[in-house]
């Protein structure tokens, strides 16, 4: 049940951050969810493997650590592509001209 909640919260935060920014909003939302399991698995396969060559047990039957470390790790790549995303998008928005007589002109040359 928290699952399904983090992926409908999840969705809809990339999903208005790409409207914002007037991008697929559907894609990104979608985007944000598989960011959020995928980073998850991939912390599971991690571990699995650094257990395995550096030779150290971890339980695997302890539920609740392993769901705290998927949901940890799902959390802060999410938080990380949203803030990626968004640094990007800024980036790429124009900025409108304020005056006709610049439109044609360098960025230099009207100051701003």
């Amino acid at each position: 049940m928290l699952g399904l909640i983090f992926i409908y919260w999840i969705g809809k935060y990339f999903y208005l951050l790409a409207e914002e920014y007037k991008e697929n909003k559907w894609l990104f939302a979608i985007l944000g969810v598989v960011v959020y399991y995928s980073s998850g698995a991939l912390v599971g396969i991690l571990l699995a493997v650094f257990g395995i060559l550096l030779d150290f047990e971890i339980d695997w039957d302890n539920t609740i650590l392993m769901a705290v470390l998927g949901l940890a790790s799902g959390i802060s790549s999410c938080w990380l592509f949203y803030y990626l995303l968004e640094k990007k998008w800024k980036k790429k928005q124009l900025k409108p001209v304020e005056d006709i007589n610049d439109i044609g002109k360098d960025i230099d040359e009207i100051g701003m």
